[in-house]
């Protein structure tokens, strides 16, 4: 039987499809295995969202050839579609799919011979814009990342999701449904929904006809899934009726993950953002007016073109101010393609290492305010199989990683547990509230 291992680089999407790229693989007679395991076949998933994504792809390649100095490797996702020919020249690599071809993985590798230059099969985005192909992770029987939308319509100036994607487009309301209760059937118990502009479900072939908060209240009805986690959502598409319905949904968790991007209007302006800071302030009051407990987390871009000294400090201080959770903070890299890798004013390298340290510390202070103000609380955890010197670890509905003596039983269970102190290393220790599981 012939092996095939997989590495990804980027978001929970690449996640979903490699493990669906994982399942055709072995629908077609390989075995799957781990990328230290001399595989015949690697296939590399990869992110061009940073300059840092695109650098990594090379070296995982060589990573690959030194377990298995004969496999076959092939190079998928947004760096494949961006830079075919640039991947093409990397030593060792036999094969490159674009967007519209990484799922007919299978029928382009007919033969597992080396090739002394890499085959392209690559065509222009605009044949992907109107083939939704849904994809969900398996194998962690925790929780599963389903795929419900791709592509993006939105042209932020630092962004090459669209040219590497395609347009916005979704399944059906249907599918999706459909998918999520046979995912609860074999005994998952958590759904995080991905996308690429997740709040924009809804059109297919280029129209409008559904809405996110429709898919919400239609999953909230599946029987079997426990919790469903939204990954990450627009503020300007993040409406009052989806907060709303999210503080009393049987399965809906309160945690939201807002990408914001910059805290000065200006900047804002620059990137071609379709909000103001002020829109997000009140998203941010209405979640915690609703759901005090609520966890929200912020994607934030340092070194901006033309974000100057007090740019960042407007940003940094609008983050400090806001009841907000943790932060997720880029350092902008100039992209090919991109309004604003043409624009001036750009920051230096060692400015933009420097804010994007000043934004991680104040990151882990806010995460630690927000840890500390649910010690003494207790909350409903499902625990995880990844022991670690004797502990288990686990989020609470709210996104806290609390962590317990590793006990097998608990793998993949829900409990309720008290929430005890707060760590040196930042996790929260618990202790078992209720004998019972919680169903």
């Amino acid at each position: 039987m012939k092996k095939v291992a997989f590495y990804t680089l980027g978001c929970k999407l690449n996640f979903s499809e490699t493990s669906t790229i994982g399942r055709l693989f072995t629908d077609a007679g390989y075995s799957v295995v781990e990328f230290t395991d001399s595989a015949d076949v690697y296939v590399i998933n990869t992110c061009s969202v940073t300059e840092h994504a695109d650098k990594k792809c090379r070296k995982v390649v060589k990573e690959a050839l030194k377990y298995s100095p004969n496999a076959y490797v092939t190079i998928v996702g947004c760096y494949a579609q961006l830079k075919p020919t640039e991947i093409a020249e990397i030593e060792g690599v036999d094969m490159v799919l674009g967007a519209a071809e990484k799922f007919r993985i299978v029928e382009f590798i007919s033969d597992l011979t080396k090739n002394s230059k890499a085959v392209v099969h690559q065509q222009n985005i605009e044949k992907v814009n109107h083939n939704f192909i849904a994809a969900y992770s398996i194998g962690d029987r925790t929780r599963t990342f389903l795929k419900v939308q791709d592509g993006c319509d939105y042209p932020c100036t630092y962004c090459t999701i669209p040219l590497a994607r395609g347009g916005s487009r979704s399944d059906t309301i249907e599918n999706v449904v459909n998918r999520a209760t046979q995912i609860a059937q074999s005994g998952v118990k958590e759904i995080v929904l991905t996308g690429v502009n997740l709040g924009d479900f809804g059109i297919r072939d280029g129209q409008r006809e559904d809405k996110f908060f429709d898919l919400v209240k239609a999953l909230d009805e599946v029987e079997g899934i426990e919790r469903i986690r939204i990954s990450s959502i627009e503020p300007n598409l993040l409406s009052n009726e989806i907060i709303e319905f999210v503080a009393t949904s049987k399965r809906f968790v309160p945690h939201f993950h807002i990408p914001l991007q910059s805290g000065s209007n200006k900047i804002l302006g620059l990137m071609k953002r379709r909000y103001q800071r002020e829109l997000y302030t009140e998203r941010v009051a209405k979640i915690k007016a609703v759901m005090p407990n609520c966890c929200i987390g912020v994607d934030v871009i340092v070194g901006f073109p033309g974000e100057t000294h007090d740019d960042f400090l407007d940003t940094y201080q609008f983050l400090n101010e806001l009841d907000i959770s943790y932060l997720h903070v880029f350092t902008y890299s100039e992209r090919e393609q991109t309004e604003a890798a043409e624009m001036k004013g750009k920051v230096a390298g060692s400015t933009r290492f420097d804010r994007n340290k000043m934004l991680h510390i104040l990151s882990d202070k806010k995460r630690r305010a927000f840890y500390e103000s649910q010690i003494g609380s207790t909350g409903q955890v499902l625990f995880e199989d990844d022991q670690k010197n004797g502990f288990m670890h686990g989020f609470t509905k709210n996104y806290v990683k609390v962590r317990a003596k590793y006990d097998p039983v608990m793998v993949n269970e829900l409990k309720n547990v008290k929430l005890l102190s707060l760590l040196a290393d930042g996790e929260v220790e618990v202790a078992e509230a209720e004998e019972i599981l919680v169903h």
